[in-house]
């Protein structure tokens, strides 16, 4: 046999075979989505922004919320040292009005009235009774000194603290403006100083309507602030930790009815909160992250969105982003355009949640 007929008769040998690839071919093909494939359940893609925006807004609404918290607590212990204030005013004025009594007495001569009684006492045990009834208003005009003498001293001590504490609040007030400005610099940096209307769906948005109450306030420490915690939890959305206030705020996202698909700890960021167990991201949409979210998904942004800020204070929230929008305790809603053009970057598929 010739070298073409070998070659004429191995090309129609082929040809069956190359024919069940191709068919194969074509129906795994036919079998893919017309849309790009959008990031899978478990990372929502880059989070847009560069590390050092992401660090600069860390630190201002950290700085903020620790100021913020201290002036509440400044303010609560105002409110306590104004009530015990009024009521030593109620007890200097009834003292002070007991003491001029017993000044009146003493100058019309009560106490040599008093003398003169005793002298004319007929009888030992009549002068026994009388010496031992000097003797005791004595010590009764003795305790009304002492007690309008201590009165007076609380007034001062109350008054001086009060005064200490309209200087911290002074103080935490300036810290505040200063965090703020240094929010508004991170983010005029990153073109995004535009403020915006924010979202809608309530000041106490939940995910449904028939759910009442706010979630349960993440513990604090005595001076109002939030103690720091590392990523030392289970993150039950994926392999990873979570720190403890995180996990607290994923669990009261979910209690009040919010059970799209979520997912938190990501390792692989430049900077940010995820690989620090303090950011969650929600997807729009219910099991995916996908693509730019329209209609309901989008309306569950929205409220989402909504009920963080309504929320914030209890939660701990450092920042919330959705939809091309960034919210800070200290500027509201700004405009973020630090995405990169995808619904990831640009947060129009996921909220973003960065917890303090």
């Amino acid at each position: 046999m010739t070298l073409r007929a070998v070659r004429a008769r191995s090309t129609l040998a082929t040809r069956p075979l190359l024919g069940a690839v191709l068919t194969v071919l074509a129906v795994l093909l036919a079998m893919l989505p017309p849309n790009p494939v959008h990031a899978a359940p478990g990372t929502a893609g880059p989070e847009g922004g560069s590390a050092s925006l992401r660090d600069q807004l860390d630190a201002a609404a950290r700085g903020y919320n620790d100021a913020a918290a201290r002036l509440d607590a400044s303010k609560a212990r105002q409110t306590q040292l104004a009530e015990q204030m009024r009521a030593t005013d109620t007890q200097l004025a009834d003292l002070t009005t007991q003491v001029g009594e017993l000044a009146a007495t003493a100058y019309k001569g009560g106490r040599v009235g008093g003398l003169i009684a005793l002298l004319g006492s007929d009888s030992p045990d009549g002068l026994f009774q009388r010496a031992t009834t000097l003797e005791s208003k004595a010590r009764d005009d003795d305790r009304t000194l002492r007690r309008l003498k201590a009165a007076k001293a609380a007034q001062s001590d109350q008054q001086s603290a009060l005064d200490r504490e309209i200087t911290a609040q002074q103080t935490q007030l300036a810290e505040m403006d200063k965090r703020k400005k240094a929010a508004e610099k991170a983010l005029a940096s990153a073109g995004s100083s535009q403020q915006t209307s924010g979202f809608s769906g309530g000041a106490a948005a939940t995910a449904t309507p028939s759910q009442s109450g706010g979630p349960v306030p993440a513990p604090r420490r005595a001076d109002g602030t939030f103690a720091p915690e590392s990523c030392s939890v289970k993150d039950p959305t994926t392999s990873g930790c979570l720190t403890p206030r995180t996990l607290h705020a994923l669990q009261q996202t979910k209690a009040a009815g919010f059970n799209h698909f979520v997912s938190c700890y990501r390792s692989q960021e430049d900077g940010g909160e995820h690989p620090r167990g303090r950011a969650c991201d929600w997807a729009a949409a219910p099991s995916t992250f996908g693509g730019v979210a329209t209609g309901a998904d989008k309306d569950y942004g929205n409220r989402l969105a909504a009920w963080y800020v309504a929320n914030a204070k209890a939660l701990g929230v450092l920042y919330v982003i959705w939809y091309k929008q960034i919210w800070l305790p200290s500027t509201g809603w700004r405009a973020y355009t630090s995405g990169d053009g995808t619904p990831s970057g640009d947060h129009t598929n996921h909220v973003h949640l960065s917890v303090q």
